[in-house]
């Protein structure tokens, strides 16, 4: 013997549309969860430092869209030349990047602070930061790079990756 339960179309759509209204909820309320950085690459200066090295200093905005704090563990800049070739470059320290520009006023005004360990972005927060990079590569080479990364770690795990727009 079968047994037939009585559907009340007004009751079923009532009840589908508060379960939407829920979920929609929880995505609400979870929006400023994602820890994550977004931001672009403003400009790049290089500056040979002989033959077979040079150095690019790459000033970048970004912000964090979300309600925690993004804590820096790592900041790594590569370029891609333009055989398609990945050159990892060496972070340089705060301390040498006032120096460099001392000695080498080609590279105009120092404008921000370099973004290093353990510097904090808070939720909800925008700003502008610079990293010097030292590569064993040419000068030449750097100018004629495809595009330039810098790649930004979160101590929790999550990375950021701001890539250069080439005209």
């Amino acid at each position: 013997m079968a047994f037939k339960i009585p559907v009340n179309p007004v009751a079923l759509g009532g009840g589908l549309i508060a379960v939407v209204c829920m979920v929609g909820f929880v995505f609400y309320v979870q929006r400023g969860a994602h820890i994550e950085l977004k931001g672009a690459v403003l400009k790049v200066r290089t500056q040979s430092m002989d033959e077979n090295s040079s150095v690019a200093v790459v000033d970048f905005r970004f912000v964090n869209p979300s309600n925690y704090p993004f804590v820096v563990q790592e900041v790594d800049v590569s370029i891609v030349d333009k055989d398609g070739k990945t050159v990892e470059g060496m972070q340089v320290s705060e301390l040498d990047a006032r120096r460099l520009f001392e000695y080498y006023p080609a590279l105009g005004q120092k404008y921000n602070d370099s973004l290093i360990m353990r510097d904090k972005i808070p939720g909800r927060a925008s700003m502008d930061r610079m990293i010097v990079s030292r590569f064993e590569a040419s000068e030449s080479t750097l100018e004629s790079r495809r595009y330039l990364k810098v790649r930004i770690v979160d101590v929790d795990g999550p990375e950021a990756e701001l890539r250069e727009i080439r005209k």
